[in-house]
């Protein structure tokens, strides 16, 4: 259901196995996301006729908890899906899939996704408005439209956007729930420093803000459940012969913001070209053959790139995946640590 500007009337018919106003609406009102549900509701577009006041005037409901009872009337008021602020802006996309729903793109580094305090303009929503115009929803709010997941400036790598509201809604659902019930996969290929005592392995620790420094996340206890699975493609030897670098394709389980690099970081392997999580580890680089030396302070960022997306298309249903190759900066680096002096 396209979201034009609507009223929407639900009742509360008591079997909805939930009483909270948000949980109810989300099964009466399927064709609402819950952020976008739980927005509403905050901005004071829901409200409720109770069942025994059928005369009343309805009253705003700003509680996405409030519990409702059976014959309750509620009234969403839907408004237009606002033009997105900021300004379509002419920078190029490398489009891997595109269709009346979706776009797929592989994100270059130095790209940030969103604007934001320091990054008003140059930003892949930017990019996103000039090239899909119209066809750009304004869900997800006016400084994200269609975005439902995001990568940091400096990965590169695959992203999908959604284009209409039915799409936002179905992706949303599906980077939610990454890939338990659904085909959702997204895969990273990290160049690390180190190399693992086993082949394959699995990071099950909970990621929150770091203590100290806001800008950095941390596992710690009591943050939100993270779990990242790593298995390791290739290793490369330093100059004293000995295994100073790895290749790791990493899944992500569970999505948290730099969940790869404060992971890997956690069990001692982090990203190389990592300064925020693995700063300390700028000394090992005196082991690295000379081309590889070059090729890493040519990167000038972590050394982690998504590789791999996968997810059943909003409309069709039908399981689609891509795959990007690695960026050039990165191949040059795994082709130098190849090298031999």
């Amino acid at each position: 259901m396209e979201n034009t500007g609507r009223l929407l009337e639900v009742t509360v018919a008591g079997d909805e196995g939930a009483v909270r106003l948000d949980r109810v609406l989300a099964l009466r009102a399927p064709e609402l996301s819950r952020s976008r549900l739980k927005a509403l509701i905050l901005a004071g577009q829901v409200h409720l006729r109770p069942a025994d006041a059928s005369a009343a005037q309805p009253t705003p409901l700003r509680d996405p908890a409030y519990h409702v009872e059976a014959g309750d009337t509620i009234t969403i008021d839907v408004p237009p899906a606002v033009a997105a602020e900021p300004a379509g802006e002419a920078i190029a996309l490398d489009i891997v899939y595109e269709d009346d729903d979706i776009i797929v793109i592989d994100k270059p580094k130095g790209l940030v996704v969103h604007p934001a305090a320091g990054h008003e303009t140059g930003t892949l929503v930017n990019a996103l408005i000039a090239h899909c115009g119209a066809t750009l929803s304004g869900i997800g709010g006016v400084r994200r439209p269609g975005i439902v997941h995001r990568l940091d400036k400096d990965t590169t790598g695959l992203m999908v956007v959604a284009k209409n509201d039915r799409a936002h809604k179905s992706l949303s659902e599906q980077f939610a729930d990454h890939g338990r019930t659904n085909e959702m996969r997204r895969g990273y290929k990290a160049l690390v420093w180190g190399a693992p005592n086993r082949p394959l392995g699995t990071v099950d620790a909970p990621i929150d803000r770091h203590p100290f420094a806001r800008e950095k996340m941390a596992v710690r206890d009591g943050g939100r459940e993270a779990v990242t699975h790593w298995e390791v493609e290739d290793t490369f030897l330093g100059r004293g012969g000995k295994p100073v670098v790895s290749l790791l394709a990493c899944q992500l389980e569970t999505g948290r913001t730099h969940q790869i690099r404060v992971h890997l970081a956690h069990i001692g392997h982090p990203l190389l070209g990592d300064g925020v999580y693995g700063p300390h580890f700028k000394t090992k680089a005196n082991a690295l053959n000379l081309p590889a030396q070059a090729a890493l302070a040519a990167l000038g960022r972590q050394a982690l790139h998504a590789y791999l997306l996968a997810l059943e298309h909003p409309v069709s249903g039908e399981i689609l995946e891509w795959t990007a190759e690695l960026p050039a900066d990165m191949a040059l680096l795994r082709t130098a640590l190849k090298a031999t002096e």
